[in-house]
């Protein structure tokens, strides 16, 4: 728990004043018994007005006091929880922000967005709670128990036959409620999970008439969430009863003893009234613990799943490179031997033994069927991933040994997914430079074959896009990912299948405005097409995992057989088609 110092030291003050200040409201409960006591033996019994009206005073006063007390130590209890849950939030989403996608591939997008909401808000509520029971209800217990055996030591003593089951009662449920709150917060996982994938794709589902298929789906996650919540609550439903049984059962028998010694003569009237608040104090005090240490059972379980995240290491980082004040000049890639497995107990590689060069200002078309490495190959590049042997260069210097942003900088990437993000179409494209002047914008976004269909919106570049760019289509889309990319103005950039929904006159329109804007940028396309690299200055085939083929259009058709099966295949189908 060492590490989570951090986010309480800046709000030590109010970790402190909080708890300090729910002390004057445990004060003020252990007096006023006492003070109604007094009343009823003295004031009551010898008439004593001006008694009970001094009395009365001090009782309002106590009141106003606690009244100040609970609500300054609510304040500063809710202010230390929520400073140390955002602090704590920002520094989780930080680290998510640092992944590398293999520390990606570890945990769902659901599970990721649980422990950075669900999770933290678990244990920032377990806190507002800790902060105003850790001192009232041990102060309460102490105090009432105190002034109980002040009152009557003989009577006091049926508070500790109790005590023992009550705790004994605590520690068997906590124990039974860890594993449950565990397991349930997995199942909120799953369903979050469902939930944003089914969103995420609900025009797909809708495409396919899939609604009744996802709601069965949502159905069992929920379902499942549901008995995992109901099997955890059953520990906390059957705990309240019993701890009220024995508290009233405890009562009664205070009451009776209690009653006995009023009829005797050795006990007032005042002090029994009194004596009972105290009993029902104590009870109430170890209720209040009960409920702060079930709560933590399951902030503990959340805990354990945000210390998964901050723990996890993350295995792309600046902490060894060589030269970390390098940026990427000529744009010059060199594979060397270069062998990838997603995950290291796989036998079989993504990538192997690939080696080839790209000079600068060259363009480099890759092509190949589904799976055969093409996306991974060019992730290499600016470390996306890591090589689990070989080395891949750029400008002669292993990628490793670049500073992560240096290195980014310098590659411009469209990926396959496009994606755009809520706001302007102006705010989407100032990701690749947000300092870029207007007129550089409108380039790029003109070189990408963009501006003509912007334009033609009322607001233009000013037009607000959906979540994901839902209100352009996916041709559109695309060039907006391209004009990006371009605005970046990279020394290497990757067209990741970027161009699949445009057709092939604005393809080429797209192609032949690099030759101008892009002159002297490395140029790497992957295209099922083989009419988007046939005019690459070199071509490189993959097939599963293996370069098959390297060459320029009419060396490949010439050697290469699945170069030729590609081609072939693609040609007659065009022939086909016309």
């Amino acid at each position: 728990m060492k590490r989570y110092w951090k986010y309480v030291k800046p709000y030590l003050p109010a970790f402190i004043i909080g708890p300090l200040l729910m002390i004057v409201e445990v004060v003020g409960e252990v007096i006023l018994p006492k003070f109604m006591a007094n009343i009823i033996n003295v004031g009551a019994a010898q008439h004593n007005v001006p008694y009970i009206i001094g009395m009365g005073a001090a009782m309002v006063v106590t009141a106003f006091l606690m009244m100040a007390g609970g609500i300054g130590g609510a304040y500063f209890a809710a202010k230390a929880a929520i400073s140390f849950a955002s602090d704590l939030r920002s520094d989780v989403f930080d680290k998510v922000q640092k992944f590398s996608f293999s520390n990606l591939d570890q945990f769902s997008t659901g599970s990721l967005v649980t422990r950075l909401t669900n999770d933290i808000t678990q244990v920032q509520n377990v806190i507002n709670m800790a902060l105003r029971m850790m001192l009232r209800a041990p102060g309460m217990l102490i105090g009432a128990l105190f002034m109980a055996f002040m009152m009557n030591a003989q009577l006091a003593l049926v508070v500790l036959v109790v005590i023992p089951i009550l705790v004994l009662l605590i520690a068997l449920v906590i124990r039974t409620a860890f594993p449950r709150f565990d397991y349930m917060q997995k199942k909120l996982d799953a369903l979050n999970s469902t939930i944003q994938e089914m969103l995420t794709n609900v025009r797909v589902i809708k495409s396919f008439v899939r609604g009744e298929y996802e709601e069965g789906r949502f159905a069992k996650a929920n379902e499942e969430l549901k008995k995992s919540s109901l099997d955890a609550f059953k520990v906390v439903i059957l705990n309240m009863p019993i701890m009220m049984l024995l508290m009233n059962a405890t009562t009664l028998g205070i009451v009776w003893f209690g009653g006995k010694q009023i009829l005797a003569g050795t006990m007032p009237v005042g002090d029994l009234t009194a004596f009972t608040t105290y009993i029902v104090q104590i009870l109430m005090s170890l209720m209040m613990l009960a409920m702060v240490l079930l709560q933590s059972s399951r902030a503990l379980a959340s805990i354990h799943r945000i210390t998964e995240v901050l723990d996890t290491q993350v295995n792309l980082t600046d902490e060894h490179c060589a030269f970390p004040e390098k940026t990427v000049d000529s744009g010059n890639v060199e594979f060397k031997d270069v062998t990838f497995r997603y995950y290291k107990e796989n036998k079989e590689a993504v990538l192997s033994h690939v080696s080839f060069r790209a000079e600068s200002g060259q363009t480099i078309g890759i092509i190949g069927g589904t799976g055969s490495g093409k996306t991974t190959l060019v992730q290499m590049i600016p470390r996306l991933y890591d090589v689990d042997q070989g080395e891949v260069l750029v400008d002669g210097v292993n990628v490793k040994d670049y500073s992560l942003k240096h290195l980014r900088d310098g590659v411009g990437m469209v990926l396959q997914k496009n994606v755009l993000f809520s706001g302007t179409i102006m705010e989407n494209l100032m990701w690749g430079d947000a300092n870029a002047s207007k007129e550089a914008l409108l380039e790029a976004s003109k070189a990408a074959q963009a501006d003509p269909f912007v334009s033609t919106f009322t607001d233009g570049y000013l037009t607000e896009l959906g979540q994901g760019g839902v209100n352009v289509s996916g041709g559109q889309k695309q060039r907006l990912c391209i004009a990006r990319a371009l605005l970046k103005k990279p020394r290497i950039l990757i067209l990741d299948d970027s161009t699949s929904a445009v057709d092939t006159a604005t393809e080429a329109k797209i192609r032949e405005s690099f030759g101008s804007t892009l002159k002297d940028t490395t140029k790497i396309i992957i295209a099922q097409r083989i009419t988007s690299v046939m005019e690459a200055d070199q071509i490189l085939v993959l097939d599963e995992g293996e370069l098959v083929g390297m060459g320029s259009h009419e060396a490949l058709l010439k050697e290469c057989e699945p170069y030729q099966e590609i081609y072939y295949s693609q040609m007659d189908k065009e022939v086909s088609a016309s």
